[in-house]
This record gives C-alpha cells, structure tokens and sequence, in this order.
C-alpha cells in the first residue's frame, strides 16, 4: 500500500492508541506546541524532562493542560537527555523527542555505552513530504544525518528506510538511487554506488523494494521523462522512496519542495532502538506533528 498524505499517516498511528513519547529538555515552546497539537489529536502521552517550572510556565503560555502528561524535574539539559534515555530502556517511553539542547549532546545520551539505544545500525534521516497535486506522500533519505555516505553506509541508509517503510504497511516500495543523470560514469562515483546498489536488488538484497538508479529527478517521478530519454523502469516515475547521494542533495531537494512546490516535510531519525524526532525551529507546528506521527507508528514494527 501507499499513503496518499499525511492524514493516512495519522489514521494508521491513531489506531494504535497513544504513543507515549519522551522528550529531552522541554521546556523550549516550539517543541511544546507541537506536543500541545498531539496530544489534543489523541495521538500521544508526553513525558516531559526538564526544568519543570519553565515546563509549567510553558505549558500555560500556549495552553497546554498538563494533567494528562508525565513530568520529570532535570534542570540540566545533558542530565535531561539521559533520563529521556532511560525512559525508553525502562520501557516507560516508545520514543525520544528532543528539546531545547544541543543535538550533538542528545545524540550522545542516545548512544551511550551502557543502557543506550545503539542496535549497531547506521543512524540516518527519513522524511516524508506531502507536495501539492502529487498523488502519495514522497519519501527521501538522507538529507540530515550522513554527509557524503559510502556504499556500504548507503546499503544501511536504504535498510533502515525499507524497514520503517515495509514494518508500517507498504509491502513494495518503489526505490530510485538519485543521481545528476542516468549514465554509469567513474568520473561520477555516486552512479558506481547506485548500480551496486541496483545489483545488490538484484541479487535478493532490500527484498519487498524494487531498486533502480542512477536516475535523476525527472526519471524518478515523471514517466514523460523516461520514455522521452528511451529509458525502460518498472518504477515508471512512481517512486516511494528516494535515496540521495549526499545530505547537500537530500537537503536541497526537501526545501526546494518545501519552498518551491509548497510541500509539508516531516522527518524522523532511524536506527535506534526507537524513532527519534529532530524538529528544527523552522519547522512549522503541522510538520512537528506529523513527525511526531511517524514516530508513533514504530510500534507496528516487529
């Protein structure tokens, strides 16, 4: 299956009750105003780590009634991280929201030795963008986590997506490895990367994908494209997932859709133990939320 937007996303996760969602140092209004839309929509329980009187002040500010909420005083935002942390190991959290702290040091409470979320994965960036007149939600990584990745860390950011992807109902997904064009060129090694990529489909690996690539933008989405270029796809312009070469690419292409076309992003991190939602404060509250949503529908994943 596919999901035409958002609002299936949303349907899906508010199926499965609410999400209990731990968030590291959050007392930071952004962030609480999103839990506040959440919350309200049915979707999560918030526990909230922090500075409690900053929380409370908050809280009242943007009218966020905290009687449904579980609130953990840690004025230090580090100390903060690591309760989030433990909230998920103690198995009082489904997954981790970061506040107001750096993300460097989230990241570190998030992969600390002992007690953390490490599975041995690569962790990477999935984010889903609803574009005006496109028919289904479009899926790109990694336009957040990993600069310019190798093979085999592509091979892990293209694991981690197909497993999200597949464990909340799309059995197939429609994968194109990006690139500027769609001949094989050493000059151009991203395209070497995309065919193993494709021969590493080929010879069993991603099962539940259909990977193709190198393919620029246009071959990706538009069957106009490839038939004018003469080239044949079983994906035929509709991809599901979109693997970039470089997070200057993946980066590029969601704010140009943002920007340009109008688009709602949201995004999750992958590979730990449970999602983790990295908003930025450019984000708008509807984006938040719905990656707020995507983290709640983790737990269908077996």
């Amino acid at each position: 299956m596919r999901f035409s937007g958002f609002g299936a996303l949303y349907d899906r996760a508010k199926s499965l009750g609410r999400a209990k969602v731990a968030v590291a140092a959050a007392a930071d209004k952004e962030v609480m105003e999103a839990v506040k839309l959440a919350e309200k929509e049915g979707l999560i329980i918030p526990v909230l780590i922090g500075d409690l009187e900053k929380i409370k002040q908050l809280a009242l500010e943007i009218g966020l009634g905290l009687d449904g909420a579980e609130l953990i005083h840690e004025p230090d935002s580090l100390k903060a991280a690591h309760r989030a942390v433990d909230a998920i190991v103690d198995g009082q959290a489904h997954f981790l929201m970061k506040g107001l702290i750096n993300s460097s040091d989230f990241l570190r409470a998030v992969l600390r030795s002992e007690r953390g979320l490490r599975t041995g994965r690569l962790l990477s960036h999935l984010a889903a963008f609803e574009v005006p007149e496109f028919s289904r939600l479009l899926f790109v990584t990694d336009g957040g986590m990993n600069i310019a990745p190798n093979l085999a860390q592509k091979r892990e950011i293209l694991e981690n997506s197909l497993l999200y992807l597949q464990g909340i109902g799309m059995d197939l997904v429609n994968v194109v490895i990006l690139a500027a064009n769609e001949m094989v060129d050493s000059k151009m090694p991203v395209t070497i990367d995309a065919r193993a990529l494709v021969e590493m489909n080929q010879n069993g690996e991603f099962p539940g994908a259909i990977v193709e690539g190198p393919l620029a933008l246009d071959g990706a989405v538009s069957a106009v494209a490839l038939k004018h270029k003469g080239i044949s796809s079983k994906i035929n312009g509709n991809v599901d997932l979109i693997l970039a070469p470089t997070i200057e690419v993946g980066n590029v292409l969601g704010k140009s859709m943002v920007y340009f076309a109008g688009a709602t992003m949201a995004g999750i991190v992958l590979g730990a133990q449970v999602p983790i939602v990295l908003t930025s404060r450019s984000d708008t509250p509807r984006s938040k939320f719905m990656a707020l949503t995507m983290a709640a529908l983790n737990r269908m994943i077996k």
